[in-house]
């Protein structure tokens, strides 16, 4: 079973959209296991104070060390599972670091709030930083969702198909992998004047295989060409 535990200030916030869909089944039929605990039942005083100001002046708040190092030490360091921070100043997320991470025994996620945390965690400990993007979220519960999501329905068993993974966008097909999904049409054959492309009638698979393929690099060089520039290289993503 994939294991995820997460340090939280708002632990009433999971399993929220990770209990419903496949990866709510699979969830529920254990294939995975989530787990959040309150980074406030580790503060040391009575109004259970997690942050400070920050030294040398500025905006904001800071999450505390002497705090996060007791939730750290308690809920990950047994397990040994690697620990990620979530930040925007982190490695982006992407399918690759999904399939790594859904590969091992579990992850451990600490969610921020704040300005951040004190940077001597990352000193203490083997803490690595994970974003989503080029923006900025009003806490790391926030991108959780989306990371865990998308590790767990790589997880052995919680998709019906296989195929369904090798190719969607950056599919687990050396073809996909670097590439944005092809369109997908279903019944009716014609609907408000659209049709459907009469080569997904065909039956031809080779020729529906192809179309798919054509179409797949095309959305991929209107919307993401730095993928395709990584197709024509033969770079991973």
């Amino acid at each position: 079973m994939w294991q995820v535990k997460v340090l939280t200030l708002f632990p009433e916030l999971y399993p929220g959209p990770l209990e419903v869909s496949v990866v709510g089944k699979a969830l529920e039929n254990r294939l995975w296991s989530l787990e959040a605990y309150n980074i406030r039942d580790y503060a040391k005083d009575k109004h259970q104070t997690v942050d400070d100001s920050p030294y040398g002046g500025g905006t904001g708040m800071v999450m505390k060390p002497d705090v996060l190092a007791d939730a750290i030490e308690n809920i990950f360091i047994p397990n040994g599972n690697p620990i990620y921070y979530l930040s925007p100043r982190g490695k982006v997320f992407s399918q690759k670091i999904a399939v790594q991470l859904s590969a091992l025994n579990g992850i451990n996620l600490l969610c921020g709030r704040f300005e951040g945390i004190d940077e001597r965690i990352f000193l203490e400990y083997s803490v690595s930083e994970l974003s989503l993007g080029d923006f900025v979220l009003s806490s790391g519960d926030v991108a959780a969702y989306p990371i865990l999501d998308s590790c767990v329905r790589l997880i052995p068993g919680v998709l019906d198909e296989k195929s369904a993974l090798l190719e969607e966008s950056f599919g687990l097909s050396p073809v996909y992998e670097n590439l944005l999904e092809y369109p997908h049409y279903t019944k009716p054959a014609v609907w408000r004047g659209h049709h459907v492309p009469e080569v997904l009638r065909s039956g031809n698979h080779k020729a529906i295989d192809n179309w798919r393929l054509q179409q797949a690099i095309s959305k991929t060089k209107s919307v993401r060409p730095e993928l395709l520039d990584r197709c024509l290289n033969g770079e991973k993503k």
